[in-house]
């Protein structure tokens, strides 16, 4: 069945017998798009498999397709519909969503998802030509991978300009994608290794502003002071930064950068509007956590079909916080790779480094991201570590590290950090 609550991939075999085919379905339940998972066999006309693990049944006749499958609680869902070139198109009978036993009739299509390549895992190179200002789960992919599979590719900065000083998109932290990750269903976990980021021009732009809320009510005389652009020079060869235009105290001053991702989420779930580049939630967003950088690992929740991954808003550089509200903001060149976790979900984002286990926990407030960081960090080492929660108090009582990524934004985060070194038990998944 195609449910409300969750978004599913289709798979189809024609033809040959025990071949497989994967589709991404879509119902439209009363104006609003339903992204669905279905496995579908073909033996000679008869079709087997299941949606969303509720098993069906069925048969086709040329190019026309019936089948239906049955829930947990036993409500039935038909599907009729005609295949034509990549595409299926025709309607659905479901139960209605408010009364069990009236029948709802919805149209649905789906397209045919890429057979993976055989041989080795692929390596792509993808070259944007348009971004997203919405981390939108109905925003057709820009290219189909499979675990295992490299990306190279760009980002423009935060303002929409690219590597060349061309405006190529609206400001607001525009995004490179979506990717779709085939087998990646609601209920897994997306893990993305980041193994390349790498400042492809000369400059980047930030404010000399202090955001409200690390500002102390001492300085609101003098906030006008502030809320200047700042230019920075990148000295891309020695990895340095220095100001354009220093002042008299800052002319000798330059630092070291630390080239990091702003952007990096999965779509939202179902029942979620798109949502701003500039928001966050448990599916990652404009997390600005200076810990997003080469040689790292992301972990985001799965809650679409595909996960639908973007990225962007890359920094050369970014203190804890982004007090200035924009970071060094630049443009980059981005190598990922992906692989899923199948069957795991996790409940917020997670960063995994050579020598630390993250989580980061966003929320309106720093009481409610403080909280949901412990509680994720807490959950990491019960389930893939065995730990008691007395076990996990002693862990973080005696060695856990917090840190404030991201005070600029709509939301603010607050990570948490444990070294690896003290987790001498063995990882269990």
């Amino acid at each position: 069945m195609l449910k409300c609550s969750t978004l599913m991939c289709l798979s189809l075999v024609f033809g040959q017998a025990h071949a497989a085919e994967q589709w991404l379905l879509t119902a439209d339940l009363w104006g609003n798009p339903v992204y669905g998972t279905l496995t579908l066999t073909s033996k000679g006309d008869n079709l087997s498999g299941d949606i969303d693990g509720d098993k069906l049944s069925g048969h086709r006749q040329g190019t026309s397709l019936t089948f239906e499958s049955t829930d947990a609680n036993g409500a039935v869902y038909h599907y009729e519909g005609k295949m034509q070139d990549n595409t299926i198109e025709g309607i659905a009978d479901f139960p209605d969503t408010n009364h069990p036993n009236v029948r709802v009739k919805h149209a649905f299509s789906a397209r045919k998802i890429a057979t993976r390549p055989e041989g080795q895992p692929r390596r792509y190179e993808f070259m944007p030509t348009h971004y997203s200002n919405l981390f939108d789960p109905h925003r057709t992919p820009v290219l189909t991978i499979w675990p295992g599979d490299t990306v190279q590719t760009k980002t423009i900065d935060s303002g929409g300009v690219d590597e060349h000083g061309v405006t190529k998109a609206l400001f607001g932290n525009p995004q490179t994608g979506p990717f779709f990750i085939a087998t990646a269903a609601p209920g897994d976990t997306l893990v993305i290794r980041i193994n390349r980021l790498r400042l492809n021009r000369d400059y980047a732009d930030s404010l000399d502003a202090i955001v409200g809320r690390a500002l102390g009510a001492r300085f609101a005389t003098q906030a006008d002071e502030l809320g200047k652009p700042v230019r920075w020079k990148l000295d891309r060869e020695r990895g340095m930064a220095s100001l354009e235009t220093p002042t008299e105290h800052l002319k000798d001053y330059t630092i070291k950068v630390r080239p990091m991702l702003g952007g990096l989420a999965v779509a939202p779930g179902f029942g979620s509007a798109p949502v701003s580049t500039g928001d966050t939630g448990r599916f990652g967003g404009n997390m600005d956590f200076n810990e997003v950088v080469e040689g790292n690992i992301v972990y985001l929740p799965v809650q679409q079909p595909g996960a639908l991954l973007y990225l962007g808003d890359a920094h050369a550089l970014q203190g804890d916080g982004e007090t200035s509200q924009y970071a060094l903001e630049t443009s980059m060149d981005v190598e990922f790779t992906v692989d899923v976790i199948k069957a795991k979900s996790i409940a917020m984002p997670r960063v995994e480094s050579p020598d630390q286990i993250m989580v980061l926990g966003q929320a309106g407030s720093l009481d409610e991201a403080l909280r949901s960081a412990t509680t994720g960090l807490i959950q990491w080492l019960q389930l893939d570590y065995g730990l008691t929660l007395p076990e996990c108090a002693i862990l973080l009582g005696s060695a856990a590290h917090y840190s404030v990524p991201n005070l600029a934004g709509s939301s603010v985060g607050v990570a948490l950090k444990l070294d690896k070194s003290l987790l001498t038990m063995p990882r269990l998944q």
